[in-house]
């Protein structure tokens, strides 16, 4: 049963991934965005993929520590900097009868110990301390789908979703209504929390 005597769970937006990235750069490299961002402009990096190379080939400097240095440079995508509040809205802001169904979900995630809300542009996740379990999205204009990391069959309410062989997340529950958010969902939520733990 959710524990709802603690304070709401601050909900995670890409500002955590960014943090994240400009770590993984200092840790490889020793040196923190602000020295990159001036070699490269230095070294006269006029667009992503030209950095990216340098960064790689004259480095030794790849993946998730190259976007750190590049989104100084050229900018931050416009969505990333926006806090969880805005995600949410743009969500559901021309889909205003599916927000409940969305906000009853986060209240059960925001209450229930070990469930960390990661909010983006086009869904909300919900993490263990382990990995991701369920997804939140408005796929129509009438339904919000949770999708699912879960081993039981699909039925009843549980249907199965073709994915790529390399998905997971292939049981989702599609409500229309906040009604549907009831015991049976939350019994699901928690399942798929439990075997993700």
């Amino acid at each position: 049963m959710p524990n709802t005597q603690e304070p709401p769970k601050t909900a995670r937006t890409w500002q955590t991934m960014l943090d994240s990235n400009q770590a993984l750069l200092l840790r490889k490299t020793g040196k923190d965005v602000a020295y990159w961002a001036g070699q490269a402009r230095s070294a006269g990096m006029q667009n992503d993929a030209q950095l990216r190379a340098w960064m790689r080939d004259e480095h030794g400097v790849t993946g998730y520590a190259q976007y750190a240095v590049s989104w100084e440079l050229f900018g931050y995508p416009e969505f990333m900097l926006r806090d969880a509040d805005e995600l949410i809205e743009g969500q559901y802001a021309n889909h205003t009868q599916l927000r409940p169904i969305a906000d009853a979900i986060l209240a059960w995630a925001s209450a229930t110990d070990g469930v960390e809300i990661q909010m983006r542009k086009g869904y909300v996740s919900l993490h263990s301390p382990r990995r991701k379990f369920a997804q939140v999205t408005r796929t129509t204009n009438t339904a919000v789908d949770v999708t699912l990391r879960l081993d039981p069959a699909a039925g009843g309410r549980l249907e199965a979703v073709k994915v790529r062989a390399d998905d997971a997340f292939d049981r989702r529950v599609r409500l229309t209504s906040l009604d549907q958010v009831d015991g049976e969902l939350l019994e699901i939520l928690a399942a798929a929390l439990d075997q993700n733990r």
